[in-house]
């Protein structure tokens, strides 16, 4: 695996703890991340967690902007409220609220997106040990019927458990979120019907964890298939925020530029060689079909979307960088439901590739992410078909 680590003396990687945090120290640091996941799972204190991990003082006086401005000990004093108020109010049936699901059903969902689990054979027992009329049950049915892995890629895309001697590398975000699901009883996501009163549903951490590490959170089956599909090609990560999706994909040796018009503000940054570019136009300037037979020399790339804006213009962003890129390969991180969060108000990301390129390009992997509390995340990865290939 390559060695990623440089001096950082002169960046800040965290506003308000100023050279203290760097993320290729702090991912090797374990004694650290041990303190901050005991503040989690044994106090339930998510501030203390976060100051640890990220070197911050404790009279932090930062204020996240989302769709108001909170701080950290606001957050802290919401989640000791627990379930008061309807913010554990997560799972309905018409317009009556399900109890939350019980602890064991949490861990299983938990355990699906563990790298010392085959996400296959964990997502298979967690529907055949789920009771038929449980929230458990509705889950497993629906991260079940949304999960494809094209048969054409039989070996590049099932991904092994981790053995002990072997382990995968250290993903902070996964820890935040597994503590997250057992705090805020969450068990998984539910099918969401387009126009659901529920759509917009979060909790007051959401802010705070995408400030500190991004909109999704990488899982090892994910981090993977990206690492086999990619072939030791470049990942084009455009629109990367705060550059955890980029840290961790070369954590797990790929190499990856970050591209980004650095239009949003993040507290951390987990890269320092962002190129700070209109997404499209890098597009269009560094790729070339890998088919490429000109004298130029191909520059065929991976292309990597997480979270993709749905923009001023109905998913603007998402249709001019999908002109601009003429590789064979696009990973999408975002919603497989309609909640309207990620590239367009109406459609999921699939729905959209099948619509307007259904006869340029297929579908070869769709897998569920480990999603937040009122979220339901996945993975999309379409390929280019050869021409005169048939649309199956």
């Amino acid at each position: 695996m390559p060695n990623n680590k440089k001096k950082h003396t002169a960046v800040v990687h965290c506003v308000g703890s100023g050279a203290a945090f760097i993320p290729s120290d702090a991912i090797e640091d374990t004694a650290t991340h041990e303190k901050a996941l005991q503040a989690l799972d044994t106090d339930n204190d998510f501030e203390t967690a976060i100051k640890t991990w990220f070197r911050i003082p404790d009279d932090d006086a930062y204020e996240y902007l989302a769709t108001a401005s909170v701080a950290l000990a606001q957050v802290q004093r919401v989640i000791n409220m627990g379930g008061a108020n309807g913010m554990h109010a997560w799972y309905w049936s018409g317009e009556s609220v399900l109890p939350p699901p019980p602890k064991a059903d949490i861990e299983a969902y938990i355990s699906i997106f563990q790298p010392t689990t085959q996400t296959a054979a964990a997502l298979r027992t967690f529907l055949a040990n789920a009771h038929k009329t449980s929230i458990r049950h509705d889950v497993a049915q629906h991260l079940t019927t949304t999960r494809f892995l094209s048969p054409s890629h039989p070996s590049s895309l099932i991904i092994p458990k981790t053995k002990p001697k072997n382990p995968a590398p250290l993903n902070p975000y996964l820890d935040f979120w597994a503590w997250s699901c057992r705090a805020l009883q969450w068990c998984g996501p539910l099918p969401l019907p387009q126009g659901s009163p529920h759509a917009h549903r979060s909790h007051h951490v959401l802010p705070i964890l995408m400030h500190h590490f991004g909109c999704a959170v990488p899982s090892h089956e994910a981090l993977c298939i990206l690492r086999s599909l990619a072939g030791g090609r470049d990942i084009a990560d455009v629109g990367s925020g705060a550059g955890y999706w980029t840290f961790m994909l070369r954590r797990y040796g790929c190499s990856v530029v970050p591209i980004d018009s650095g239009q949003s503000s993040w507290r951390v940054t987990w890269v320092d060689d962002t190129v700070i570019a209109d997404g499209p136009r890098w597009l269009a300037a560094n790729t070339a079909p890998s088919t490429s037979t000109k004298t130029e020399p191909a520059k065929d790339v991976v292309l990597l979307l997480v979270y993709p804006i749905v923009g001023g213009t109905e998913g603007g962003f998402t249709r001019g960088v999908m002109a601009a890129y003429r590789g064979d390969t696009v990973a999408v991180v975002g919603t497989q439901n309609h909640s309207g969060y990620t590239g367009f108000r109406d459609m999921t990301m699939d729905e959209y590739m099948q619509r307007e390129h259904g006869d340029e390009w297929t579908k070869i992997v769709q897998i569920s992410l480990p999603s937040f509390a009122g979220k339901d995340e996945a993975l999309f990865v379409f390929q280019r078909r050869e021409k005169g290939a048939a649309n199956v």
